[in-house]
């Protein structure tokens, strides 16, 4: 492990960064988003033959392509060779009711293995997290017209309403499932 990445960018940094980014894209005309890579594949592997969703220049999304392939490489990279060594700070009462819920190790790791593991999805708890929830969040963000990363960023750095209206959305079904559903889900 590199020992000098101890600490996450700061706000005055990240921030900045990030709206650079989306200036950029807004200036050449691109759309940020995640979940219209899968589309791009799709029509990659011929999809647009059997619908017309699927039918369009995919070319022009050679860069989004590029980028999802970053985050994947950036991913490993991070995961092998840049994790934090020290546990993840809580504070007391969040290990605690993590632990009711049946994670027995709360701020080891970043995925706890009761969950993010293959022991974990062969579990009920496992399969309605990771594959129901899976689902759901690909169906969510197709029935939005895009992910949250698209409506959050690129939609609200564009002023679009229907972004707005899908980011409350977000929210409400994150607190939902935080506040409501997951310790229900964690007790199975």
């Amino acid at each position: 492990m590199l020992e000098f990445v101890s600490q996450p960018w700061p706000w005055y940094v990240a921030g900045p960064l990030i709206a650079l980014t989306m200036f950029l894209l807004l200036f050449f005309g691109k759309n940020f988003g995640v979940s219209s890579t899968l589309r791009t594949g799709c029509a990659i592997g011929g999809a647009g033959k059997i619908n017309d969703f699927f039918d369009f220049n995919w070319k022009s999304q050679i860069w989004n392509l590029v980028f999802v392939g970053g985050m994947v490489v950036g991913g490993f990279i991070a995961a092998t060779w840049l994790q934090q060594p020290d546990p993840i700070p809580l504070a007391p009462d969040t290990v605690q009711k993590l632990q009711e819920m049946g994670i027995t190790n709360p701020g080891e790791e970043y995925l706890p293995s009761e969950i993010f593991s293959w022991e974990g999805l062969f579990t009920l708890r496992g399969f309605i997290l990771l594959v129901i929830g899976g689902f759901l969040v690909g169906f969510g963000a197709r029935y939005a017209g895009g992910c949250t990363s698209g409506h959050a960023i690129s939609g609200l750095s564009d002023l679009q309403l229907p972004s707005l209206i899908a980011v409350i959305g977000f929210f409400i079904g994150g607190l939902l499932m935080t506040y409501l559903f997951l310790p229900l889900i964690l007790q199975l």
